[in-house]
């Protein structure tokens, strides 16, 4: 299973990843690995632009959601029922938003991986005949950024992007969306997954907040950008 998992992602992307830093007349990892990030986001757009859609096919049945969990508050079966019900005549998919998530899961095991093992000896011998072999990986990026090992400021940066596009993110209402329930997801996915991500980030080589910071910028200029109304739509009712 390993090497078939090594086969479609890993080995791919160190591929990817060697030729763009031959390719670059100064060989910088670093703007290599921005460029990797880039490619992945423009390859996975069809996806986040399904999400997107669906995201805002929910914004616009908010009202008539909002309407349904007024009328059956004290009926939460029923509730959830006739909800569903609207999803189905209206053609919206609640659970699209997830699409790009379980998509990136692999890619990003499979970066893991090459950042992790890029430098160890025989690493390259995993490059493909067309790809050009570097004699040695120069992990200092930029001049400055030694991308072998941990730093806290890129791992920072890492949970700041992510909580920001999350924040910015459309906010549709779903069925529960005044439960407690679905407000701790909510509350889990705005401060403790940009948490959890910078604790991962700041345990591994700074190659991979890296790729996050850069991922996650790209995201929320996908997302439509910054909302002029962001302060609006956050304000607490």
């Amino acid at each position: 299973m390993y090497s078939i998992f090594t086969e479609i992602f890993t080995r791919p992307l160190l591929n990817l990843l060697v030729f763009f830093y031959q390719t670059l007349p100064f060989h910088d990892l670093g703007l290599s690995i921005i460029l990797v990030t880039i490619l992945i986001r423009l390859l996975l757009y069809p996806f986040v632009a399904k999400s997107l859609r669906a995201q805002k096919a929910l914004s616009d049945i908010q009202p008539e959601i909002k309407a349904l969990q007024e009328k059956y508050k004290n009926n939460k079966e029923e509730q959830a029922k006739q909800t569903m019900e609207l999803y189905r005549t209206r053609g919206v998919n609640p659970f699209s938003g997830c699409l790009p998530v379980l998509v990136q899961l692999p890619l990003l095991i499979g970066l893991v991986s090459v950042f992790s093992a890029i430098t160890e000896p025989g690493a390259l011998d995993q490059l493909y005949g067309f790809v050009a072999r570097p004699n040695t990986i120069n992990t200092v990026a930029f001049g400055f950024l030694n991308l072998a090992t941990p730093n806290v400021m890129l791992a920072i940066m890492a949970g700041a992007t992510q909580f920001l596009q999350a924040y910015f993110a459309p906010q549709p209402v779903t069925a529960g969306g005044d439960s407690p329930f679905a407000k701790s997801m909510q509350t889990q996915t705005l401060y403790f997954l940009p948490i959890f991500i910078t604790v991962i980030a700041w345990r591994f080589a700074a190659a991979l907040p890296l790729y996050w910071v850069v991922l996650n910028i790209i995201g929320i200029f996908q997302q439509g950008g910054i909302p002029k109304d962001f302060l609006r739509r956050r304000k607490p009712h």
